[in-house]
């Protein structure tokens, strides 16, 4: 999953950058200013935004107003030493989703970052679903009809981005970002579409399929039955 970091010190944002990584497969970029973040969300998608209060360009403040001005409902998580109870209703109210107060240990900080992006796709449950294709957030792990699926570790990033908008056509464009985040080489369109057509062999006979959208991209969606 792909979180923005809001952070205007570099030592915590490079821990944080890879402890994250490490502890729970996120791929984490870096905007060390209120402006350039408020420029990225504006153009990019994220499934959550890490934002410190204190930041130079745009304060922290100003960048959740005016996210939530424009009906951007990336869940944010608030980081900062300002933990007065008045600071953190304040806070709340301005449009975080959630509160940490520094120091924390990074094993809750994941916790809450699951949370929240379970919250924002209407998931109870740490895992994701469609028909009996199943994501285990926490085990990072796709079952389907109960067993284990084994895939690569980039049919597994492809597969990700297309369990979390099941239902939705996701873009070529969209699934290159994401593989391309933790790829030791430049990939291309091409290699998107081998992949998928490898995933596609792996869910057949299944209950789930990707289909093409043409012009557009893919979609995961359940097998259409006709009952006639």
């Amino acid at each position: 999953m792909r979180i923005l970091l809001v952070e205007d010190e570099p030592d915590l944002a490079h821990w944080l950058t890879r402890s994250l990584h490490r502890q729970a497969g996120f791929a984490v970029e870096w905007a060390n200013d209120g402006l350039l973040a408020f420029r990225r969300l504006s153009m990019e998608e994220f499934d959550a935004v890490i934002l410190d209060l204190g930041i130079p360009g745009m304060d922290g403040r100003t960048l959740l107003s005016k996210l939530r001005a424009q009906d951007d409902r990336t869940p944010i998580l608030v980081l900062t030493a300002r933990d007065s109870l008045a600071q953190r209703v304040q806070t709340l109210e301005s449009g975080a989703d959630d509160f940490l107060p520094k120091p924390f240990m990074i094993e809750e900080l994941c916790a809450r970052l699951n949370a929240l992006i379970r919250r924002s796709r209407g998931k109870d449950k740490p895992r994701m679903s469609c028909g009996s294709l199943h994501f285990d957030i926490v085990n990072h792990r796709f079952e389907l009809t109960g067993s284990q699926l084994q895939l690569t570790p980039r049919e597994m990033e492809a597969l990700r981005v297309l369990i979390q908008r099941s239902g939705e056509p996701v873009s070529k464009k969209h699934i290159l970002e994401r593989l391309s985040e933790n790829a030791d080489e430049e990939l291309s369109q091409d290699a998107i579409e081998v992949i998928i057509h490898r995933l596609r062999k792996k869910l057949q006979q299944s209950d789930v399929q990707i289909t093409t959208i043409r012009g557009i991209g893919y979609c995961l969606e359940p097998v259409a039955h006709n009952d006639a």
